[in-house]
């Protein structure tokens, strides 16, 4: 899950939504797995530019400090993940989200094939980049596959190159449909969501509607009165039951909530220039 809007306290965010994030944790709608219980993170920007994080390998559900914590954090910017690994260890660095510098990073998928795939996608890690690597999962490795190609600088053509060089190599390698991946990102500004798969089939993603429409829609929900028109949620799963209060992410695309207009735009992997 992804907020961005006013600031308002994290519990509001994480525990009191009916199908909240922490309630997804154990009882997934829509997920690849119903339970997400092998940690989760949260990473928020408050007073400067470096964002905080808290990451746990309890599960979600079962965290009082994270209850305690929420209780206290309001943010303006807020990343949220519950994690079901895919093969990789159970342990703190490997939960969402991860950070480098002012940004933050998470992803819902997986890289197929990542044990052949590895030693590969960290050899084209750019060395000065390397040695912040702390986890082992794919997800980490593909943050930072594409800061290499330029994610402070230009987030869709890092993210479309990181994914053209997966594939590229999966396909030499003999893998097929390597990538699964809705993915957020941010610089603590603007928020990037993706949505794809090699298959065309990727992982549910959801934004929210305007906020002012939900209010004229839904008058008798108390929280709506709260928020401004600012006002953004990305979510794998919708968190409650409003009708038209959620929109569908298309397939092979990318969200960009930002200042001004946001946008949504087409994604398509770039594939490696072959030199030679």
């Amino acid at each position: 899950m992804v907020y961005s809007g006013d600031p308002v306290l994290a519990e509001d965010l994480l525990f009191k939504p009916e199908h909240s994030l922490i309630e997804q944790s154990l009882h997934s709608r829509m997920g690849a797995t119903t339970t997400n219980g092998d940690g989760f993170g949260i990473g928020w920007y408050g007073l400067g530019p470096v964002p905080a994080i808290f990451k746990n390998v309890d599960p979600a559900w079962n965290d009082r400090n994270l209850q305690e914590l929420t209780r206290q954090v309001r943010t303006g910017l807020l990343f949220a993940h519950v994690r079901a690994s895919t093969g990789t260890p159970v342990q703190r660095s490997n939960c969402h989200p991860f950070r480098h510098g002012h940004w933050l990073w998470m992803h819902n998928g997986a890289i197929s094939g990542f044990h052949e795939l590895k030693r590969d996608i960290m050899f084209a890690v750019d060395p000065s980049l390397y040695p912040d690597v702390e986890g082992s999962t794919d997800s980490e490795a593909f943050f930072f596959l594409a800061l290499t190609f330029g994610l402070e600088d230009d987030p869709i053509a890092a993210v479309a190159k990181a994914v053209g060089f997966i594939e590229d190599l999966a396909e030499r390698r003999g893998v097929a449909d390597p990538v699964q991946a809705t993915v957020a990102t941010s610089n603590g500004h603007s928020v990037w969501a993706f949505r794809y798969s090699s298959q065309h089939q990727s992982r549910s993603l959801y934004h929210s509607t305007d906020v002012t429409r939900l209010r004229e829609l839904h008058p008798e929900v108390e929280m709506l009165r709260t928020l401004s028109a600012d006002t953004r949620f990305v979510v794998s799963e919708p968190l409650r039951d409003l009708p038209g209060a959620w929109r569908e992410v298309p397939e092979s695309t990318c969200g960009i909530i930002q200042p001004g207009e946001d946008e949504i735009r087409p994604f398509e992997p770039t594939r490696p220039v072959l030199v030679g």
